[in-house]
């Protein structure tokens, strides 16, 4: 597709989310593709409606941590745009049915969107998050990569900012200074969702991404999977063993409760099934 193709392509997509829905695990999830995610954000960012759109990209252990964290939850239930980033999530999916598309991972989604932009401007984005030091670094490395893109700011708050009533009026306050189009927040889950719950509606930027360890891939401090293991849904394994100190408790303890939880959304479709007839 050409630049002039693109742009034309990007001014005319809807406002509105036309994309069928999905429940899994008591999650409504959007049953869209990479390349429509993106288009669905595109969209938004060419509206003039004044709403800050937020989008969470749960995967297995979101829904495992949901379970008991009503906060959480109540942020994935309000979201704009939920996609699924875990294949174990679209594997059950197209076991049950209906199924999702595909895996719509945060760390492929914010690059995708950033190197597909062909608007008559740049792309203004804000990245919130990550260790002191490495958005500055993400948005060097961004720079280099895309004139289409502008990074409009950068900012790191401090350990245990989220408890600080006066520290998020500050990253407020620097988010609506330069009224952004895309915020990627890289708080980690579960914070990042919940801060955007209770933040997001006072925010002067069109999108909001809770993208987890995406600005740490962005600037390099963070290896991804080679592709071939992103394919056959195996990037986890390379997670862990990249990160084994960080990441071997909580597979642990996602894989003793994961299955579970499929049982019981398999028991509870039968019984929904059983209560209909």
């Amino acid at each position: 597709m050409s630049a002039e193709s693109a742009r034309n392509a990007n001014a005319s997509i809807p406002v509105s989310l036309d994309a069928s829905e999905v429940s899994l695990f008591e999650i409504r999830f959007h049953a869209v593709t990479l390349a429509q995610a993106c288009n669905i954000i595109y969209g938004w960012v060419n509206s003039t409606d004044g709403v800050c759109r937020v989008v969470v990209t749960p995967n297995v252990d979101h829904v495992v941590r949901m379970k008991s964290n009503e906060a959480m939850d109540a942020a994935y239930t309000s979201a704009s745009l939920v996609v699924a980033d875990g294949w174990p999530l679209v594997a059950v999916s197209r076991f049950l049915g209906p199924p999702l598309p595909e895996r719509v991972a945060g760390s492929d989604l914010v690059p995708n969107l950033m190197a597909r932009w062909a608007g008559p401007r740049p792309l203004h984005v804000f990245l919130l998050g990550a260790a002191p030091g490495v958005a500055e670094i993400a948005a060097k490395n961004i720079r280099v990569n895309s004139r289409s893109i502008d990074v409009c700011d950068t900012y790191s708050p401090p350990f245990g900012f989220e408890h600080d009533p006066d520290e998020c009026e500050r990253i407020v306050d620097k988010i609506n200074a330069v009224r952004p189009d895309v915020v990627v927040v890289g708080f980690g889950a579960p914070k990042q969702e919940v801060w955007l719950h209770q933040y997001a509606r006072r925010l002067q930027a069109k999108v909001a991404i809770a993208a987890g360890g995406t600005i740490d891939f962005l600037a390099g401090q963070q290896p991804r999977a080679p592709l071939w293991m992103r394919r056959i849904g195996m990037e986890w394994l390379h997670r862990l063993i990249s990160n084994p100190r960080r990441l071997a408790g909580r597979y642990l303890y996602d894989s003793w409760v994961f299955p579970q939880l499929v049982v019981k959304e398999c028991c509870r479709r039968i019984s929904s099934k059983t209560s209909r007839k």
